[in-house]
């Protein structure tokens, strides 16, 4: 038998990754576009209620007042999404609800002059109104330095190697809210995991009309099946005598999101009040700001790799980060509770469905706030038990993460320097925010815990982050270790072409502002 040949044993690196039906400016017809719309909807609830759900109860918020933070928090996702797809990095991205925010908002809610307030509602308004003037103050972290074209100066520190562990860690890093969610009610998570994977791939060439329907609405489809599977469980009677927690994670009539939401109420700018304004507060905040630059970082990376675009150049990544700082402002004006950052598992639907078109994201906003005003209508799919949305993440993160592990291609892994650097981030990416969350959970309070409580809430939000930790590893060690001698392992002459706009003629194409808006703000 004939020694095979070398391009017979080896894939040559490419630009742009294959085998997408639409990437970012070919769009699907409007009926397409309109389903697939509502299919990104549907998965950012998941997040846009997990969070209010976590965080109002412990602000002595009531129903109503968690309906309301849903509301709203869709639909300042919404506006975010529209402005990073029109104006910001113009990738397929929805701008959803960040839990690196949860830290610091967690410090404000234990904060001595609130946690004494009697009445939990007044509790919950003063709460929410110190959340909102940290959130407005450290909002500025992310407008000056993307502005001012400072994340652009520094992200020239990256290469293709220093991003894996960071792109990787974006997806991995999020395991927790993973399978072990799924387990508190495996009898509708195991069947939803199997069930979109069955669809998603090995059925996806089943067609109707020309079109790989299961392939391209498997979430749709199997969010329905499992959603009407676990109704049936609860209207059965098979949880009338299970514990208080499998009824929570399992039953659909738990959620108490449909009889405490208005049929119409529009969210406004301080509909809490005026936003209140402490040092410490804000301070704390910030490092959360920060963790929300970088794994947005990772996961515009991401998605401009699952939308078949070339990387995205330096000052149009820091022009997204401009525009996400904006985005935290009006998380801070309206109060939603939380911050914003790239919604992973969106990212990920974009690889299973094979569709990168920034239309269907647009659309997807206008979802997102129409039914944010509907309050009854969108309370009725934020009901879907958090279960269904865990499976699902169970594929999306780690599709997120793969496309991380992907960019190796354009680096030499036969060389021990690179190995070295690749594995002690990741390892250290998932083993320090490990012991951070595990410290907090047996002594309720993070291992960072003097009287400073900014300095805490700091060291704390920055070392639970996994891509955070990854990204701090990975660029010392490749910007120190044999850096000069080693630019051709690093991957650096494959990366060089896409820093500047104008180093590669598909930049263009993909990246151009809107209404002829590049004239004014051109590329550095």
């Amino acid at each position: 038998m004939a020694a095979p040949k070398p391009e017979e044993i080896s894939h040559p690196p490419m630009d742009q990754l294959q085998g997408l039906e639409y990437c970012i400016d070919s769009n699907p017809s409007w009926g397409e576009a309109i389903a697939l719309g509502f299919q990104h909807y549907i998965l950012a609830l998941g997040t846009a209620v997990m969070i209010p759900t976590f965080l109002v109860s412990l602000m002595g918020g009531t129903d109503n007042d968690k309906v309301r933070v849903v509301q709203t928090l869709l639909f300042v996702e919404g506006i975010n999404t529209l402005l990073q797809t029109l104006f910001g990095t113009r990738l397929p991205t929805v701008i959803g609800g960040s839990w690196a925010f949860v830290v610091p908002i967690i410090s404000i809610i234990q904060d001595s002059s609130l946690a004494r307030i009697d009445d939990p509602h007044l509790r919950f308004l003063s709460t929410m109104r110190a959340i909102q003037g940290a959130l407005i103050v450290a909002s500025s972290v992310q407008i000056i330095l993307g502005y001012s074209q400072l994340w652009a100066i520094f992200s020239r520190f990256f290469s293709p190697l220093g991003m894996v562990p960071v792109i990787s860690l974006v997806g991995f890093g999020l395991f927790d809210r993973g399978f072990p969610v799924v387990g508190r009610c495996v009898e509708i998570g195991i069947p939803m995991l199997i069930l979109f994977v069955a669809f998603s791939q090995y059925l996806r060439n089943v067609q109707t009309r020309q079109l790989p329907i299961l392939e391209r609405f498997a979430l749709l489809i199997s969010i329905i099946v499992i959603w009407a599977y676990a109704h049936l469980l609860t209207a059965s009677g098979a949880y009338k005598h299970r514990p208080e927690v499998t009824q929570i994670n399992c039953r659909t009539d738990r959620a108490n999101l449909i009889s405490s939401a208005p049929w119409i109420k529009i969210p406004y700018p301080l509909q809490w009040g005026a936003p209140t304004f402490d040092a410490g507060h804000a301070f704390g905040m910030m490092a959360a700001v920060l963790v929300s630059l970088i794994e947005s970082t990772g996961a515009f990376k991401a998605a401009a790799r699952l939308a078949s675009a070339t990387p995205p150049p330096a000052h149009v990544l820091s022009r997204g980060i401009g525009w996400q700082g904006i985005g935290i402002l009006l998380d801070g004006l309206f109060g939603t509770v939380t911050g914003s950052t790239v919604s992973v598992e969106n990212v990920g639907l974009i690889g299973t469905t094979r569709v990168g078109s920034r239309r269907v994201i647009q659309i997807s906003a206008g979802f997102m706030i129409f039914f944010s005003i509907l309050g009854k209508f969108g309370a009725l799919f934020a009901s879907i038990p958090f279960t269904i949305f865990a499976a699902a993440y169970c594929v999306f993160f780690g599709l997120v993460a793969s496309v991380g592990l992907s960019f190796l291609q354009f680096t030499n892994m036969n060389s021990l320097r690179n190995l070295f650097i690749t594995g002690v981030s990741m390892f250290l990416g998932l083993s320090i925010p490990g012991y951070f969350r595990e410290y907090t959970a047996a002594a309720l309070h993070g291992p960072a815990h003097t009287k400073a409580g900014w300095f805490n809430d700091f060291l704390n939000t920055i070392f639970s982050s996994s891509p955070t930790v990854a990204l701090l590893v990975a660029v010392f060690l490749d910007n120190t270790l044999d850096y000069k001698d080693s630019a051709l392992d690093r991957g650096m002459p494959w990366w060089a072409k896409f820093r500047e706009f104008k180093g590669d003629n598909r930049n263009e194409e993909f990246y151009t502002l809107p209404f002829n808006l590049q004239r004014f703000f051109p590329p550095s």
